[in-house]
């Protein structure tokens, strides 16, 4: 790990510890042989990140459920914190995409972020357990996140939700797809307005030539080098993975809603977000971006552990009851 004074002393605690771990029973390398480790490497990644999934806030309704879409049934996790009115209150919604390179990763996961989300806005959190690459590769995961807006927004009232009210948020690939779903149903669905983004530390470009993946390329968690193939693995035609749907830093950004983005200092897609935000200033979108010095990577689910994460939570809370409120 370099030596770099820039280091959140929590962040960099927790990450010797997560590496410590992972050295115990190590990660497959699926950059060396993805056919061969790409199963362990979903399971080891699972059994490392499933403790920081952990504790957290108690909901009133945590359950999982499948949803009809037009491509076919998808589980869904939804989480209804406690809120004045009760049980039978419609609330507002974020549909939330844990992050993992569209590779790994899951609900269980993820499931303390999307619990303290729920909590910090007082509104439902629906996690979709979208398909992952490369057996599923673009635009499938896709077309599975708008399919799932398409149905909060026409059923949303049977689950308790408000259709009226909806946010899309992701961190990581989960960002990707979330903005990706918001231009695709721009175009699909003209009359479903979104009220939100919630964007942390996403990947919004393939071509990865930006001056922090060449600076923390190595030694800050998530490599260039890997970022690389998950990129190749999400979409592994390189026409693909430049379609603004893949890549929506190449994408028209106007008439999308307003965004608030987290981003991670010491990552490799830092810039991504910074450009991010800078485009959707340019074509008119109301954005609010926060750089977290010292952190790195998927450092939300570092919460309890280090503070810029429950920081970074409550933010989103904030922001998400003005959206939705």
């Amino acid at each position: 790990m370099p030596q770099d004074s820039r280091w959140d002393p929590e962040m960099l605690r927790f990450t010797r510890a997560m590496e410590a771990a992972a050295l115990s029973d190590p990660i497959p390398d699926i950059t060396r042989d993805t056919a061969r480790h790409l199963a362990a490497g979903r399971a080891r990644t699972e059994a490392l990140n499933l403790p920081l999934a952990a504790g957290g806030h108690a909901m009133a309704e945590s359950r999982d459920l499948r949803l009809d879409l037009s491509s076919g049934p998808l589980s869904c996790r939804l989480h209804r914190p406690h809120v004045e009115g009760g049980r039978g209150a419609a609330l507002p919604v974020m549909v939330n995409l844990h992050g993992g390179g569209w590779v790994w990763n899951s609900v269980d996961t993820h499931d303390r972020l999307f619990r303290a989300y729920a909590q910090a806005a007082g509104c439902a959190v629906l996690a979709p357990d979208y398909a992952l690459s490369p057996e599923a590769a673009f635009p499938i995961a896709l077309e599975q996140v708008a399919g799932v807006v398409r149905h909060v927004a026409a059923h949303g009232a049977s689950l308790g939700l408000d259709p009226a009210r909806i946010v899309l948020g992701g961190d990581s690939a989960g960002a990707n797809l979330a903005l990706a779903a918001a231009l695709l149903l721009r175009e699909t669905d003209p009359g479903l307005a979104l009220r939100g983004l919630l964007l942390a530390y996403g990947c919004y470009d393939a071509r990865c030539d930006t001056e922090s993946q060449r600076e923390f390329a190595e030694g800050f968690g998530l490599t260039r080098e890997r970022m690389a193939l998950f990129w190749r693995l999400y979409a592994p035609e390189e026409e693909a993975r430049m379609s603004p749907l893949a890549s929506p830093l190449l994408a028209d950004l106007r008439g999308l809603p307003p965004a608030l983005l987290q981003v991670a200092e010491l990552d490799v897609l830092r810039d991504d977000s910074l450009a991010l935000a800078g485009r959707m200033r340019e074509a008119g979108v109301e954005v609010l971006s926060r750089l977290f010095p010292g952190t790195v990577h998927g450092f939300l689910r570092a919460q309890g552990r280090v503070g810029a994460a429950d920081e970074a939570v409550a933010e989103a809370g904030r922001w998400l009851r003005e959206r939705l409120g």
